[in-house]
């Protein structure tokens, strides 16, 4: 719904709206309690106060604002996209084309300036190239190891995940939280000798 004479406002006030519909979008990982699946709403929100109490692991050139901002932003084309699941080989060979269709509507929909700046966050999050990006990145990729792992292997269980594909999804935390690295690995050796990842 678009209204005469919109101005920076309601430019705004759009977009939030258009926000909502993230809480939608259902991801393949369950909730730690095993009951549903989370959506991805509650995955950015997660992240978000991953980043704030994780801090602490982040290499020192790494700016929490900035971590924030992408994580919160990151998955909003999802909305349009809708949520590829990471070991989706097939879904993923159209995930990048489609993810652009979203962020250009998405984006487009904010005042330019914003728009831009928020567009440049979430191409700074995909490309995975500054230090911000990086540590943004390896806590995207740990939250849902940690879901699996606390579910008894969850959606690696249910889709026959090998140690392997987990360690191929995992590497960018060996970059972007180096300091976390030890406690990944750990994570995914308990995972194999309790059967919940293949080897």
């Amino acid at each position: 719904m678009t209204l005469a004479g919109e101005n920076r406002l309601d430019q705004q006030i759009r977009f939030i709206v258009e926000l909502d519909q993230l809480k939608l979008v259902l991801r393949q990982t369950l909730l730690i309690d095993g009951s549903r699946r989370e959506n991805t709403a509650e995955h950015s929100w997660h992240l978000a106060t991953m980043a704030l109490t994780l801090f602490e692991y982040a290499p020192p050139e790494v700016d929490l604002t900035r971590v924030l901002k992408m994580l919160v932003l990151h998955d909003i084309v999802e909305i349009r996209a809708g949520d590829t699941f990471c070991y989706d080989a097939e879904g993923n060979l159209d995930k990048a084309a489609r993810e652009q269709e979203a962020a250009t509507y998405l984006y487009g929909l904010l005042p330019a300036d914003l728009g831009d700046e928020m567009r440049g966050l979430w191409e700074e999050f995909e490309a995975g190239l500054t230090p911000s990006a990086r540590f943004a990145n390896a806590l995207d990729r740990l939250q849902p190891l940690l879901h699996n792992y606390r579910t008894d292997g969850g959606t690696w269980r249910i889709h026959q995940i090998t140690r392997e594909q987990v360690l191929r999804r995992m590497s960018p935390i060996q970059e972007g939280a180096p300091a976390l690295w030890p406690y990944v690995l750990r994570v995914i050796d308990d995972s194999c000798a309790q059967g919940f990842i293949l080897p």
